[in-house]
């Protein structure tokens, strides 16, 4: 049997999984009787750790308190979270890098030596390329998260691709993270249907507004909904461009906000994509390194058909 302070450690442990626990569980995880498990439950709350017992039934479950509880990691989770902290040290949120490399090195203070090994090793041979895209306000996602659990309408002044800003009305549904990107998912008031805006174009007006009763989302697979509404529909011209190769392989070169890649069998896919520019879709698709084929929009058709014939004499008159 596990001396009491041990014992303890490990049922704090057990308690922090989002799940609820009845004794006997306790008891066969722990090796001692019920009576035992009960004694030590009083033991943490003594300690002012709140150990809840749901009612009707003899289950118990951790809540929140007035302050932070030792937190017990498996020897795969202290990796990740060292892998994350060192990730989130370099990532898109503004203002948290600092924080991030002082909690990482609280952690690698208190790490085994045979874990502290394993990260090290990582970050000897990985090679981190600093941020330079837009960050975004860590209150803002804050802001933009509550409004999104309480239901609470969001007014906010958002900036559009040309600069200019214009005050919006939602009700937000999720935030979805992309990349280096994160935007928010919600349904526009004003215009009466589902939006998706950037959260770095975003600067939330505070109090939030009134409740408001969720509507069922526009896709249960937020991922595609965010790659269509990111990639073709805000866009002055959206293309069905056919790639010949298949869609793991166009994937792989294809970021999801860049276009949505739909199967049409093994060798084949449809691109669906979109731009304000014509030479920017021409360009791009063409890097791709796959041989594809253009349907929509016409003028795509007929600027590639121009673009192809000032590249050809450009080649013949060298």
């Amino acid at each position: 049997m596990l001396e009491t302070s041990a014992r303890l450690l490990r049922l704090l442990g057990l308690l922090q999984t989002p799940r609820e626990w009845s004794g006997a569980e306790l008891a066969q995880r722990l090796e001692i009787d019920v009576r035992t498990v009960r004694r030590d439950i009083q033991k943490l709350r003594d300690l002012d750790y709140p150990v809840h017992a749901t009612p009707g039934a003899a289950g118990y479950r951790l809540g929140a308190g007035a302050k932070l509880p030792p937190l017990l990691l498996d020897d795969d989770e202290a990796v990740a979270v060292a892998i994350g902290l060192r990730t989130a040290a370099g990532g898109t949120v503004a203002g948290i890098e600092d924080t991030s490399l002082r909690a990482l090195a609280k952690l690698e203070q208190v790490l085994p030596s045979r874990l502290r090994h394993r990260v090290n090793l990582l970050h000897s041979v990985t090679v981190t390329v600093p941020a330079t895209g837009p960050t975004v306000d860590p209150d803002v996602l804050v802001a933009i998260a509550a409004a999104c659990r309480d239901h609470q309408r969001l007014r906010f002044d958002y900036r559009r691709h040309d600069g200019t800003s214009s005050v919006r009305d939602a009700e937000p549904h999720r935030l979805v993270h992309s990349g280096r990107r994160w935007y928010l998912i919600g349904w526009d008031t004003d215009r009466s249907d589902w939006r998706t805006y950037r959260v770095d174009r975003i600067q939330p007006r505070i109090p939030t507004g009134p409740r408001f009763t969720p509507r069922q989302a526009p896709d249960p697979d937020f991922a595609t909904y965010l790659a269509h509404g990111a990639s073709t529909a805000s866009y002055r011209y959206q293309a069905k461009i056919t790639l010949y190769a298949s869609a793991e392989a166009a994937a792989e070169r294809i970021a999801p906000t860049v276009g949505v890649i739909e199967a049409i069998d093994s060798d084949t896919c449809m691109l669906h994509t979109g731009s304000n520019s014509l030479d920017e879709i021409a360009v791009y698709v063409a890097l791709f390194g796959f041989r594809f084929r253009i349907h929509e929009p016409p003028e795509l058709v007929s600027h590639i058909r121009g673009l192809a014939a000032r590249l050809t004499d450009a080649v013949e008159d060298s």
